[in-house]
C-alpha cells in the first residue's frame, strides 16, 4: 500500500510524548488558570489588540507564551502520532485510518452543532478553543481503538 502523506515510524514515539506532555499542560492551564504569567517573553504579533495600550499591526509584545506552546505539543504529536505509518502498513490499516478520519469529522460536527445550539458566552468560546484539537484527538483515539479491537478479535 501506497502512502505518500504518512511520515516514517520512527515519529510516532515523539509524537505521544508531545501529545501526552501537551495534553497534561493543557489540562493543568485550564484548570489552574495560570497561562498568562508563565514564561512571559517578547513575541512578534502579526496584529496585536491589547486591553490597555494601543493596538496595530507588526509589532513586538510581550506575551506568555506557555499557551501557545502547549496548543503547538498538541498539534505536531497529534499530527505525528495519526499521520506515521504503522509497522504493517496494509489495506486494512489503510480501510481503519479513512474510516476514522471521517468518523471523527463527522462526530466533531455533530459536537460543535450541539455546542452552538446550546452552549453560549464564555463557555461557548472556550468549548471553540477545545474544537481546535478534537478533531485531530477524535481520530487518533478512534483509529488506535479499531486497531487494538482488531488485534483482540485475530487472537
Amino acid at each position: 500500500m501506497k502512502t505518500n502523506y504518512l511520515l516514517s515510524n520512527k515519529y510516532k514515539l515523539l509524537g505521544w510524548v508531545l501529545l501526552i506532555l501537551g495534553l497534561i499542560a493543557g489540562i493543568l492551564m485550564y484548570s489552574l488558570g495560570f497561562e498568562d504569567q508563565l514564561l512571559t517573553t517578547k513575541v512578534f504579533s502579526i496584529y496585536s489588540d491589547p486591553l490597555i495600550g494601543e493596538a496595530g499591526f507588526f509589532k513586538v509584545i510581550e506575551n506568555g507564551i506557555a499557551d501557545e506552546l502547549t496548543a503547538i505539543a498538541i498539534i505536531i504529536g497529534g499530527l505525528l502520532v495519526g499521520f506515521t505509518k504503522e509497522k504493517i502498513e496494509d489495506e486494512f490499516i489503510y480501510k481503519l485510518r479513512t474510516e476514522s478520519l471521517v468518523w471523527a469529522i463527522i462526530f466533531n460536527y455533530v459536537v460543535l452543532l450541539f455546542t452552538i445550539l446550546f452552549v453560549y458566552d464564555m463557555t461557548f468560546f472556550n468549548v471553540m478553543i477545545f474544537n481546535m484539537f478534537t478533531p485531530l484527538l477524535f481520530f487518533i483515539i478512534r483509529f488506535n481503538f479499531l486497531k487494538l479491537k482488531s488485534v483482540s478479535h485475530e487472537e
